[in-house]
């Protein structure tokens, strides 16, 4: 890395739980000087604006969640495996996503759904992102006879609701049972879709 790009590093990984956190508009250049300890000069020296550091932060956040689930999951050979240790991940590693402010998807999805076309762009990306994982999943397990045949794309969708509506709720309530009882209701959904 030169040294450009190491302080654009910097940068994105001090500003990404606040982003996270504050959200776009909640955060202000004062945040990214404190976090980084830079100057206004070396952040706008290093980014066009404030909509590209937020990018770059949305970015950071989403593959820092993303990268330990498909870890988790590439360990697995069947769908129902698979599928199951997606939901475990939330189930087991609901702390420290809501330390971090939440779901980086969810949180960025509010924050710029009426306004931030860049970031806004970010989220549609990865959401279908997200939705194409379990749609290749599922699709892998009916076509090995692991699963019954079923609507993949509606039964990913309410996967993903399901799994974002009980994490605003269950952080913004503070009751975590909401998610963790809504990813067992997803075990039952799975477990009742397997091949006998």
């Amino acid at each position: 890395m030169i040294r450009s790009e190491k302080t654009r590093q910097l940068i994105i990984e001090k500003t990404a739980s606040i982003f996270n956190k504050k959200g776009f508009t909640g955060t202000y250049l004062s945040d990214l000087t404190a976090a980084t300890g830079l100057t206004k000069g070396s952040i706008y020296g290093n980014f066009k604006d404030k909509n590209e550091v937020a990018v770059e932060a949305f970015k950071y956040n989403y593959r820092f969640q993303t990268a330990q689930i498909v870890s988790k999951i590439d360990t697995q050979n069947h769908a129902v495996d698979k599928l199951l240790t997606f939901l475990n991940h939330y189930k087991t590693e609901f702390k420290p996503i809501f330390n971090n402010g939440g779901c980086a998807i969810l949180n960025t999805a509010v924050d710029t759904d009426d306004g931030n076309d860049l970031l806004n762009k970010e989220v549609v990306k990865t959401i279908y992102n997200w939705h194409q994982k379990i749609v290749s999943i599922l699709t892998e397990g009916i076509h090995k006879k692991e699963l019954q045949t079923i609507n993949i794309d509606e039964f990913s969708y309410r996967m993903i609701a399901l799994i974002e509506g009980s994490i605003l709720l269950a952080k913004t309530l503070n009751k975590p049972e909401i998610l963790l009882n809504n990813i067992d209701f997803l075990v039952e959904e799975i477990q009742s879709i397997k091949q006998e």
